[in-house]
């Protein structure tokens, strides 16, 4: 589902920026099979959840990226002090800053700062076609809903 929203802010113009700490893989091919452009994708590689965060810090404070992922994956705590600098940028920047964590379903989001708290599901419609789901548990400006769209799976899932 991040990668649908790298392809939706590419779209618009928005230059987009993908964060990935710790042993973490980034495969470009599976991300452009989804549609991103590659050639205007940022990746930046980092040792841990703590440099994630400073690189996201002063990648927002720039003011040149409308969408930043920070690919958390196992790295799911962050201080409520880094949440609330991040909000701050963001609404500052004009820029949406993208948490994405691996938990248990009905795990607490990173903190009462984050907008916006989901989980996904996948399933398997076809030998290489998914059923993707997103749950939004919280949202701060509309509640709860549901979105769905169905994909092709990278060379990995298939």
């Amino acid at each position: 589902m991040a990668t649908r929203l790298v392809v939706d802010a590419q779209q618009h113009g928005e230059i987009a920026v993908w964060i990935t700490p710790g042993a973490q893989i980034f495969f470009p091919p599976d991300v452009a099979e989804n549609g991103v452009d590659l050639a205007s994708l940022v990746v930046v590689r980092v040792p841990d959840a703590g440099a994630a965060a400073r690189s996201a810090d002063r990648l927002a404070r720039s003011g040149a990226f409308g969408l930043l992922i920070v690919d958390l994956h196992e790295f799911h705590t962050l201080s409520s002090h880094t949440l609330a600098r991040l909000a701050g940028l963001a609404q500052q920047q004009h820029t949406a800053i993208v948490f994405v964590t691996q938990k248990a379903p009905g795990t607490p989001s990173l903190g009462s700062l984050v907008a916006l708290h989901g989980s996904t599901t996948r399933t398997r419609l076809d030998a290489d076609t998914f059923m993707c789901t997103l749950h939004i548990v919280k949202d701060k400006r509309r509640g709860p809903w549901t979105f769905e769209e169905i994909c092709c799976g990278p060379a990995g899932l298939r």
